[in-house]
C-alpha cells in the first residue's frame, strides 16, 4: 500500500471537486419573535391579535395549495411515516427531464413535529380586566401537515420545496451541485458519463472544473426565486408593504472530493488497508466505522460476531466518518471505483461562519469543505511509511532545542507520552482543530481522567516544538502537521501492536490457561529456558 498521493497521482483517471447535497432554510425574520407576530396581525388590520386572525391566514394557504393542485394537474402522495419521499419523487422528475419539461411534478404531504405559533388569553391579566383579554403567544411543539413541493429545474433537475402552512411558515429546500454541474455541461456540450451523485468521465476536465467552482450563491437564490414563484406564499402584498419578507440562510452544505480510480481493485485494497490502520489511533470518542449493511444486537435476529471492530468482508463497502458539533467528514469508495471524501457542514456557526446565504459566507463555506477533504485524505492516507530514520527517532526521544527554546523529550514507552501522541493522531480533530479542551477530552480516556489544561498546555507546548503541530494564526487552535502525523502513527502501532500484546503474552508465560498464541513469545519462552539450562550447566545459578 503506497501513499494517498502516489495512489491519486498514478492511478486516478478523473478528479473532482463540487458542490454536493445543499439545504437552505427560509424564514420570515419578522415572525420569529413574539412582537413581530402580533404586529403582523396588527397590520391586517386585526383590532385583536387573537389566534383567529392566525387561523384565518393559515385556511387561506390551505385553500391556494389545494387549488395550486387542481390547476396543475401533478398527483399528490401522503408520505407514510419511514417512507423515503425521494424515492417516489425522483422517477417523476426524472421523466420531466427527459421530456424536456419543468415545472412543478409532485406535491406531497407528511405530518411532521415542528414547532409553531399558540395564542392564549392570560389569565392574570383577565381576571383584573375582563373585557379586555389579553393573548399571549408562545412557541409550541406541534405535529402539523407539510407540504412537499418537487420541481424538475431547468438548471439544477430535481429539486424540492417543504413549506409549513402554520405560522412562522418556515420554509426549506433542498437541491444539489452535481445535478447543476450536468446540466451546466449538457448545455456546454461536453460530454461526460454520470456517477452515482457525481461525476465519472468528463470529456473535458479542465471545463468540468470550472463549471464545479463557478457554483455560487447567486445561482442557488436563482432556483429559490423560481420555485417560491410557484408555492402559495404566506405573505401577501399589503404584509411585503409593512416590511415582512422572506429571507434565507445555509441549513447544510457538502463539498466533495471525488477520484476516480483506472483500476477499481487497487482503490478498494488503499482504502481498507488505510481504514484498518487507523482504527487503534487515538480510540476516538466521535468516530464511527459505517458499513452498508444492517446490522442488530438484539432480540431473536441478533446478528452474529463480535462488532467491537469492523471486519471487511466481500461486497461491504466500508465507510470512515468523524463528527464535529453538528458537523461531519465521510470518506468512502463509490460504486467501488471512486474515492469520494465529502465533509457535511450543518450548522456554519460552528466554524464562526455566518449562515445568511450570500456571496462570502458561501466562499467562505466552500473554502472550508475543501480544506477539511484535504486534512481528511491526510490523517488516513499516509500508507505504510516504514521505519523512521534514526536522527528522526533521536529528535522525538531526546530534549532538543527549537528557536532557543527548550524542548522536552517526547520518551517512547511512557503512558501519558503514549496517550499524548494517540491524541493527537485522533481524526477528531480534522475538523475543529486540535485545542486544550479538545486533548483533555481525549487524554482523560486514554491516560488519567484528572488531566489538567496546566498539563494540557504543557503538551502542547512540546508538541509545537517538536514539530508535531502548529498553530492556526490568531487562535489557539492547532492542526497536525504532516511529520507529526506519521510518527505519531508509527508511535502509536508500535506500542499497540508490538509492545503492549507482546509483554501481554511474556507476562503469561509459566500461568495456567491457554498458551500465548505468538511464535515470538514461544520463541521467547524457549530461549529463556535454554538459558537458564545453560547458566546451571556453568554453575552460575543455582
Amino acid at each position: 500500500m503506497g501513499t494517498v498521493a502516489r495512489l491519486l497521482a498514478e492511478h486516478v483517471s478523473f478528479r473532482c471537486t463540487s458542490v454536493d447535497r445543499i439545504g437552505i432554510r427560509g424564514y420570515i425574520p419578522g415572525l420569529c419573535y413574539e412582537g413581530g407576530l402580533v404586529r403582523f396581525l396588527l397590520e391586517r388590520g386585526n383590532h385583536i391579535p387573537s389566534p383567529a386572525a392566525l387561523n384565518r391566514n393559515h385556511e387561506r394557504l390551505v385553500a391556494e395549495l389545494e387549488d395550486l393542485v387542481r390547476t396543475s394537474g401533478v398527483p399528490v402522495v401522503r408520505f407514510r411515516r419511514g417512507q423515503c419521499k425521494e424515492d417516489i419523487a425522483r422517477p417523476l422528475q426524472e421523466a420531466a427531464a427527459a421530456e424536456g419539461r419543468s415545472g412543478l411534478v409532485l406535491v406531497g404531504k407528511a405530518q411532521e413535529r415542528t414547532t409553531s405559533w399558540r395564542g392564549f388569553v392570560e389569565d392574570s391579566h383577565a381576571a383584573h380586566r375582563p373585557n379586555h383579554p389579553h393573548i399571549a403567544w408562545r412557541r409550541q411543539s406541534s405535529v402539523p401537515d407539510h407540504w412537499y413541493l418537487y420541481f424538475s429545474d431547468p438548471e439544477w433537475g430535481p429539486a424540492f420545496l417543504k413549506l409549513c402552512s402554520y405560522a412562522p411558515y418556515p420554509l426549506w429546500c433542498c437541491a444539489n451541485g452535481h445535478e447543476w454541474a450536468k446540466r451546466q455541461l449538457t448545455k456546454a456540450g461536453i460530454g461526460f458519463e454520470a456517477l452515482d451523485n457525481g461525476l465519472r468521465w468528463v470529456e473535458d476536465p479542465v471545463a468540468a472544473h470550472r463549471i464545479c467552482a463557478r457554483l455560487g450563491a447567486g445561482h442557488v437564490r436563482d432556483l429559490l426565486r423560481r420555485m417560491t414563484a410557484v408555492m402559495p406564499d404566506p405573505l401577501t402584498l399589503d404584509d411585503r408593504r409593512a416590511g415582512f419578507e422572506w429571507a434565507f440562510s445555509v441549513a447544510q452544505l457538502e463539498v466533495s472530493d471525488t477520484a476516480v480510480f483506472d483500476q477499481p481493485r487497487r482503490a478498494r485494497a488503499w482504502f481498507e488497508a488505510a481504514i484498518a490502520g487507523h482504527l487503534d489511533l487515538g480510540r476516538p470518542e466521535r468516530v464511527s466505522l459505517v458499513v452498508d449493511r444492517r446490522i442488530g444486537n438484539r432480540g431473536k435476529n441478533k446478528t452474529p460476531g463480535r462488532f467491537a471492530t469492523e471486519v471487511f468482508t466481500r461486497d461491504v463497502m466500508p465507510h470512515l466518518q468523524i463528527h464535529y458539533k453538528s458537523s461531519r467528514a465521510k470518506a468512502y469508495l463509490k460504486e467501488g471505483r471512486a474515492l469520494r471524501v465529502e465533509t457535511t457542514v450543518n450548522n456554519p456557526d460552528d466554524f464562526g461562519i455566518p449562515k445568511t446565504l450570500s456571496a462570502q459566507n458561501w466562499r467562505a463555506l466552500r473554502r472550508l469543505g475543501a480544506a477539511t477533504n484535504a486534512r481528511f485524505l491526510a490523517a488516513i492516507g499516509e500508507g505504510q511509511l516504514g521505519l523512521p530514520d534514526l536522527a528522526t527517532l533521536e529528535s522525538v526521544v531526546l530534549p532538543t532545542t527549537h528557536d532557543g527554546q527548550r524542548a522536552p523529550g517526547l520518551r517512547f514507552g511512557e503512558p501519558r507520552v503514549i496517550a499524548l501522541l494517540a491524541s493527537m493522531a485522533a481524526f477528531a480533530h480534522v475538523i475543529g482543530g486540535l485545542t486544550n479542551k479538545s486533548l483533555r477530552a481525549q487524554m482523560a480516556l486514554l491516560w488519567k481522567p484528572d488531566y489538567s489544561s496546566a498539563q494540557a498546555s504543557y503538551d502542547l507546548r512540546r508538541l509545537r516544538l517538536k514539530g508535531f503541530i502548529e498553530r492556526i494564526d490568531g487562535t489557539n487552535t492547532y492542526r497536525p502537521t504532516a511529520h507529526g502525523l506519521r510518527v505519531a502513527a508509527f508511535f502509536t502501532q508500535l506500542a499497540a501492536r508490538v509492545v503492549v500484546p507482546t509483554l501481554t503474552d511474556l507476562a503469561r508465560l509459566g500461568r495456567p490457561g491457554p498458551p500465548a498464541p505468538r511464535p515470538l513469545t514461544a520463541a521467547w519462552g524457549t530461549y529463556e529456558r535454554e538459558l537458564k539450562l545453560l547458566l546451571r550447566s556453568a554453575r552460575l545459578i543455582a
